[in-house]
């Protein structure tokens, strides 16, 4: 029955809130029918007036029950409990037993009052059950019990309404934590459905940049070579040497498409599904465009995972990459380092060399962002080395797991 300590509103009634509901209403229409049927049972001379006030005080307390107001105002409650009181106070008047009415009032009063009113209420009917049972009293009569009995009960009733409010408070508190927890649930995974896409965009920007942009900045290095080579005049053939280089440049596009392929597919790079890192890094030395590019394997080669081959064979891709466009260099050279608990890859050229803390790499700046967020990605280090003149020195160490040291 009992609700909110401080605030008379009403709430939505639970299960166990309707149950207590229940269990008053019959608590005191059972008193009601006892104090009746004593009354008649017993031949008293007022047994008529009793039996008519308990009939207004069921009345009363039914029309209470019925009105909706009762519940939503706290007025219209404390003019209900006024006109029980009365009601009640008439019955107490013509029988002793109206003291057992004293009970169920206490839970109205604590439930539609506020909680220092409530407690009010309480002391004067328990007072007002005491001087009733003490006007019917015969003399000698009395004991301890007519005292006792009242307040003791007032005292359950006050203990179980704030214990029933405590579980209450407790039992929202709880539905507030589990509804917060559920939210922050769902922006947890909302957040981790967002970081997920952003990643996966992240990679297929790197692989993008690392292999179609490549591939096509390639072919227009060999179309445009093809162009000169056709172009020039002389004594010898330029169209083999045009053929040649659109020839590389055919080769080049297939190799693209076939990464374009495998971004739908999400397969490993072709290079490495028939060979080994090392086979797919001489191979790109040999097809690369412009400088002479070397590759010199240091170490026994061992198996590395397949994101620590793709990782070091895009990061070659990428700085080979620079080295044609950007370095004008006339060597470069590609040595893959085998450790006891490390792999290193070193891409060094003879170019112009730059400035790494001001100029950017890669077009629009991407290359060395994606090969460091490449390395790091695996818990790898990468540096990079180059001064205007002095050509570059690209680096990238990747620990090795347990499985592959």
């Amino acid at each position: 029955m009992a609700t909110a300590p401080e605030s008379p509103a009403p709430r939505p009634l639970t299960p166990v809130s309707r149950v207590l509901r229940l269990c008053l209403h019959a608590l005191l229409f059972g008193l009601l029918a006892l104090a009746a049927g004593r009354a008649v049972t017993d031949s008293a001379p007022e047994a008529g007036w009793v039996v008519a006030a308990c009939a207004v005080l069921a009345a009363v307390y039914a029309g209470g029950v019925l009105a909706p107001s009762v519940h939503r105002s706290p007025r219209a409650g404390a003019v209900w409990l006024a006109g029980l009181g009365a009601a009640w106070a008439g019955l107490l008047v013509l029988s002793p037993d109206g003291l057992w009415i004293a009970f169920p009032l206490y839970f109205l009063e604590l439930h539609l009052l506020r909680l220092r009113w409530g407690i009010a209420a309480v002391a004067v009917t328990a007072c007002a059950a005491i001087g009733g049972f003490l006007a019917h009293a015969q003399s000698g009569a009395v004991s301890p019990g007519a005292f006792l009995g009242p307040l003791l009960g007032g005292a359950v009733a006050v203990a179980t309404v704030l214990g029933y409010q405590a579980l209450y408070r407790e039992s929202e508190r709880r539905r507030e934590l589990i509804e917060e927890l559920i939210a922050t649930r769902a922006e947890l995974a909302a957040a981790e459905r967002n970081a997920g896409i952003l990643a996966e965009r992240e990679r297929l920007a790197r692989e993008i940049h690392d292999t179609l942009a490549q591939g096509l900045s390639s072919i227009q290095l060999l179309l445009r070579a093809a162009e000169r080579s056709l172009a020039e005049v002389g004594p010898a053939d330029p169209r083999a040497a045009a053929l040649a280089h659109i020839a590389q440049a055919r080769e080049a596009a297939q190799e693209n498409l076939a990464e374009a392929r495998r971004f739908v597919r999400a397969l490993t790079p072709p290079d490495l599904e028939h060979g080994s890192l090392a086979a797919a890094l001489e191979r790109l030395c040999t097809a690369a465009p412009g400088p002479r590019v070397r590759f010199c394997l240091s170490g026994p080669p061992r198996v590395l995972p397949t994101p620590y081959e793709v990782a070091l064979l895009r990061i070659a891709q990428s700085a080979l990459a620079n080295v044609v466009r950007h370095a004008r260099a006339d060597r470069a050279e590609i040595t893959l380092t085998f450790m006891d608990a490390s792999v290193t890859l070193d891409i060094v050229d003879d170019g112009t060399g730059f400035d790494p803390s001001s100029a950017p790499s890669g077009e629009g700046g991407f290359g060395l962002p994606a090969m460091r967020s490449r390395a790091e990605t695996l818990g790898g280090l990468f540096t990079v080395e180059s001064a205007p003149g002095q050509g570059t020195a690209v680096a990238v160490t990747l620990p090795l797991p347990l499985e592959a040291s």
